[in-house]
């Protein structure tokens, strides 16, 4: 009885939140991380290897942070969170300052001991005095623990509804554009110009997009025309955004090397699937010459393009986009270890229909949560939380995936 009563009386082990010390914590994190990875038995689990880099998924931030969850008297790291800032547009030309948390992990065997809402709301303290008036975050719709400790704990509220689409590198498989089609690449500064002035009126679109298109992560934007299109890619008048003339039928994307950021593996996954994937594979390199659509070997590491930016407009603009996203994948074709093209597009976005995929691999919703920290002192509406989208456009910042 005396041990119990012992037991009841001794009290909790303290959980500590402060921020990432690459020095101190590099390798603590990373081996935390390798044990949040194990998914469901039975059940195949992506895993993602940052290859040495906790913080690369927000490095490409100018204002960013990571918070470490230490347990008990050895301090050892149980939990991480990562976050950023950024100014993007609400719709309707209007800018507002933003929060996004991502790569909240917890170790499983410190599970249902409140360290990842007390990393939430840690983050959210860090995200307020750094002039953020809104959080979202985003994760799989099937992840309930995740929507739960958000919507149920940390009050966000479920927001949009993207739409992740995924289409497999095949390296025997090299799709044409149309022979009507011309291709140009844009420099940084023009394709600022065109972005600027077509997702002027979307959501979540970057007002430093110049840092994203002259990143190094970034491959290039390109345009594509019909073959007899006058457009100039670098007249005189195109420094200026208000006489840029665009085409009238045209489409246009952007590529991101996360490849150099990160890799991604199935585990899990069944000897049946395993073995269906392997004879695919086989059959394509026995008869390459019948562009047979074999899936990739996602059992070993590989990486993805992320395609961004992308809008069509015009009688032409569906036969443009196909076109551009052909180029696009014998891109990555031709970059070994590239194994997938990847674009996130708002489910009502006309450029859905523009773009291949999988439909076994891509996720019908995305979810994202979205939360507002204070009075909106900017605008005189406050319902940007509640409201339906006043624009059918979401631009998906490429730093986010």
């Amino acid at each position: 009885m005396s041990q119990r009563v012992a037991a009841e009386t001794c009290p909790p082990k303290v959980v500590v939140v402060r921020e990432f010390d690459e020095g101190r914590d590099k390798a603590a994190v990373e081996e935390m991380e390798k044990r949040c990875e194990i998914g469901q038995r039975g059940k195949p689990s992506l895993v993602t290897d940052l290859m040495g880099d906790p913080i690369c998924r927000i490095r490409h931030f100018s204002t960013h942070v990571m918070l470490v969850a230490e347990y008990g008297e050895e301090r050892r790291v149980v939990g991480v969170v990562r976050g950023c800032v950024k100014t993007v547009t609400r719709g309707k030309s209007m800018y507002v300052k933003v929060a996004y948390i991502l790569g909240l992990r917890v170790c499983p065997a410190h599970r249902r001991l409140g360290i990842g809402t007390k990393l939430v709301q840690h983050l959210e303290k860090w995200c307020e005095r750094n002039g953020a008036e809104y959080a979202y975050m985003a994760t799989d719709c099937t992840n309930e623990p995740s929507i739960n400790l958000f919507t149920k704990k940390c009050s966000y509220a479920k927001f949009r509804t993207p739409t992740m689409l995924v289409q497999p590198v095949h390296a025997h498989y090299k799709p044409l554009p149309s022979s009507k089609t011309l291709i140009l690449p844009l420099s940084p500064q023009l394709a600022e110009l065109i972005y600027r002035r077509i997702f002027a009126n979307s959501e979540f679109f970057p007002k430093d997009i110049d840092q994203i298109l002259n990143n190094k992560l970034n491959l290039g934007t390109f345009i594509a025309l019909p073959k007899k299109s006058n457009f100039k890619c670098n007249p005189s008048n195109n420094n200026n955004n208000n006489l840029l003339l665009l085409p009238p039928t045209f489409a246009i994307l952007s590529v991101w090397n996360t490849k150099d950021v990160f890799k991604l593996q199935l585990k899990g996954a069944s000897p049946l699937t395993y073995a269906w994937c392997a004879g695919t594979r086989a059959l394509d390199a026995y008869l390459p010459w019948l562009h047979f659509p074999s899936i990739p070997n996602v059992f070993k590491q590989f990486g993805v393009y992320f395609l961004y930016g992308l809008h069509m407009e015009g009688k032409h603009g569906l036969r443009l986009m196909k076109s551009l996203c052909a180029f696009a994948h014998n891109m990555a074709r031709d970059d070994a270890g590239c194994g997938a093209l990847v674009a996130e597009v708002a489910h009502r976005d006309p450029v859905r229909d523009g773009i291949p995929h999988w439909t076994k691999f891509s996720w019908a919703e995305d979810l994202w949560c979205i939360k507002k920290f204070t009075p909106d002192n900017h605008h005189h509406d406050d319902g940007w939380v509640t409201s339906r989208p006043t624009s059918p456009v979401i631009f998906v910042d490429p730093r986010d995936f």
